[in-house]
């Protein structure tokens, strides 16, 4: 995020703007706010920190990716028990009356509003992947406010409408189960997560975290679409990374360190049965140095 687009925060807790308002705050000096309400709704998209956040006296301990929606008159007030770690997030306002006229033309526009006035489910838990989405509209919709392009005011109002509709759809989706199609997204999303993480550990337990759901859904999932196991994945991405990376001169000690394995052993065995070559014979067909 580019420190141009950060602002200084502020303890204000009225709008200056009839409509919406949105910030992005990073500051390790965290200044304790009041408890207090708003006339409008909040939305806090949280990105870094050891914070809790007390709604209604009800205290919260957030995490990245969740994102909280507080309704005109509920107290609330954020908490910090480490000031050592950076404390990141995006703060979005936004009127009743603009959100009165966005259900004026679609009732999709007010679905999380009223789910969140009902149920009292004040946090979004979101995955990496859906949590990545809703920053990517954001940091949009700061970069136009920040900007002085053609259209500039047109542009923001359309980036204000889409970052609700896609927090709607969003909270809507969660509520009501995974369909085959949203099953196979989160399918693709897994094989881009493992794909973008294979230096990582990269357990069942730690993917399952990433997405919000149980690794025996995602075990299911994964065997259903690729037919073989979220290890066995792993692994063969690993190695294909690896002799890759032997086959454009890379010795084999880098080559099996940078595609995530931990022991030289495993890896020569795992290496030889799927390709039906060690990875010295491999390096010198190659006339690659070791």
């Amino acid at each position: 995020m580019k420190e141009t687009l950060q602002t200084a925060f502020s303890k204000r807790q009225y709008m200056l703007s009839k409509d919406f308002e949105i910030y992005y705050y990073s500051n390790r000096d965290f200044t304790q706010v009041e408890n207090h309400k708003h006339n409008y709704y909040e939305f806090y998209f949280f990105l870094e920190g050891d914070i809790s956040i007390v709604i209604e006296g009800v205290p919260h301990r957030l995490i990245p990716g969740d994102v909280v929606q507080i309704p005109p008159g509920v107290s609330h007030y954020a908490v910090s028990h480490c000031t050592d770690k950076a404390y990141r997030r995006f703060v979005f306002w936004i009127s009743q009356e603009y959100c009165q006229r966005l259900m004026d033309q679609s009732v999709c526009y007010g679905y999380i509003l009223q789910h969140v006035a009902v149920s009292k489910e004040y946090i979004l838990h979101t995955d990496v992947v859906t949590f990545n989405t809703i920053q990517a509209k954001i940091i949009q919709l700061i970069e136009e406010i920040h900007g002085n392009q053609f259209a500039k005011d047109e542009k923001i109002v359309l980036c204000v409408n889409d970052l609700m509709l896609h927090l709607n759809r969003t909270m809507y989706q969660k509520n009501h189960g995974t369909s085959q199609a949203e099953g196979n997204s989160l399918y693709q999303n897994i094989v881009y997560y493992i794909e973008s993480h294979l230096e990582d550990e990269l357990t069942l337990d730690e993917i399952g975290n990433a997405f919000f759901v149980s690794k025996y859904h995602i075990a299911h999932i994964f065997k259903e679409n690729m037919g073989i196991s979220v290890r066995q994945y792993i692994s063969k991405k690993r190695l294909k990374v690896c002799k890759e990376a032997i086959e454009s001169g890379m010795s084999i000690k880098e080559a099996f360190l940078v595609s995530g394995f931990k022991e030289y052993s495993s890896f020569f065995r795992a290496f030889r049965k799927e390709f039906g070559i060690s990875p010295a014979k491999l390096q010198q067909s190659f006339k690659a140095p070791f």
